[in-house]
């Protein structure tokens, strides 16, 4: 029986999609690393709780498969920002210089403005 939930999950994992620009933060390589642990003896592992697993298979399969996105469809593709799915995107992905200036976010006004070094502000003159 764990053959078959091993094979399942390899399958999950194949299917889930990768996104490169996170290097180390992707929920995809995440997958893979716990199912590799879990899984340590191929399809020869004992699982502990099977019922567990099942349920944790059901649960990333329906995320995989948009189940809730389609349940729940959005009615825009933006937040209450204002912020572009494409934007955040770009800066969930670290890349937040790839950003045009013209299209400079609330964000990116704040992180500029906050960013500056301590010389740049002026020092308070000693009490006496």
């Amino acid at each position: 029986m764990s053959a078959t939930r091993y094979r399942r999950f390899l399958k999950l994992c194949e299917e889930w999609p990768r996104d490169e620009f996170k290097k180390g933060r992707d929920l995809g390589t995440f997958l893979r690393q716990k199912v590799a642990v879990g899984f340590r003896e191929g399809e020869n592992t004992q699982i502990q709780d099977p019922e567990k697993c099942d349920q944790m298979y059901e649960s990333l399969a329906r995320i995989n498969t948009n189940v809730y996105k389609q349940r729940f469809p959005r009615v825009r593709d933006t937040s209450f920002t204002g912020v572009t799915v494409e934007e955040c995107k770009l800066l969930l992905s670290g890349n937040v210089q790839q950003m045009d200036e013209e299209k400079k976010g609330l964000w990116k006004k704040l992180m500029e403005r906050f960013s500056k070094s301590q010389e740049d502000v002026p020092e308070k003159a000693p009490e006496k």
